[in-house]
């Protein structure tokens, strides 16, 4: 940016206060991205008024945890968004620019789809080319050990199991990127809600393994999108 647009964008206040929120206007200058909309707990009228104003000043827009119905309420004020029903995400991009390839999304079955979904979403709409290798769980590890050479091209790998939760660790034994392992809430009993795949995770005794929250694919795709950006920019230097 020249000197001009840069002081332009800091003279408006870096949020803005809309009664129940604070927007937070300036969060892509310092981290790269705009600020994230939560859309669980929030009623369809909060969203498309924190949607609106997001949008406003920004060219790209991310709602996590919505249904069908806050999407058409959003769409109806910015016809130019997308639903992405398996991620229950909305999203908006307006920037045009070329995905960067590096990115793979796993998952251990067709259960953790959503959780998976919602990290692919979040890392495209980050700039990076995501690869999808989904069903590939450690009961059936002929399905995994095929599809080695595209696990082995990435930068960043995004890994999601509920159950035991094994699959993030026999991954990063395989490949030489980060594993940001997601555990689910998906399993029968004793995998306590997704307890039990997180402290499995949090276990690995394969290195390189870095654990975000149960269900929480958006924290996922986040992270390794920032690490692909990261791994691209330093190979230019």
């Amino acid at each position: 940016m020249s000197v001009e647009e840069t002081l332009e964008r800091l003279r408006h206040l870096p949020y803005e206060d809309i009664g129940f929120a604070e927007v937070d206007h300036h969060r892509a200058l310092r981290r790269g991205f705009p600020e994230v909309v939560l859309g669980e707990g929030k009623s369809s009228d909060q969203v498309v008024s924190i949607a609106e104003r997001l949008a406003a000043q920004s060219d790209r827009l991310l709602i996590t945890r919505v249904g069908a119905d806050t999407y058409r309420a959003v769409k109806e004020r910015l016809p130019d968004c997308r639903y992405h029903a398996e991620a229950r995400a909305i999203t908006l991009d307006r920037s045009r620019g070329s995905l960067r390839p590096g990115v793979v999304v796993m998952c251990a079955g067709t259960s953790d789809l959503p959780v998976a979904e919602e990290a692919a979403v979040t890392a495209e709409l980050m700039g990076s080319q995501v690869d999808r290798v989904y069903d590939v769980g450690v009961a059936g590890i002929h399905r995994l050990l095929d599809k080695l050479e595209t696990m082995r091209s990435a930068k960043a790998l995004v890994v999601v199991a509920g159950m035991e939760g094994a699959l993030p660790s026999v991954v990063a034994g395989l490949v030489a990127a980060p594993v940001v392992a997601v555990p689910t809430s998906v399993g029968y009993g004793a995998s306590f809600g997704g307890l039990a795949p997180l402290l499995a995770m949090l276990n690995s005794c394969a290195g390189g393994v870095a654990v975000v929250n149960i269900d929480n694919g958006f924290g996922a795709g986040y992270l390794a999108a920032v690490i692909n950006r990261q791994s691209q920019e330093g190979l230019r230097e």
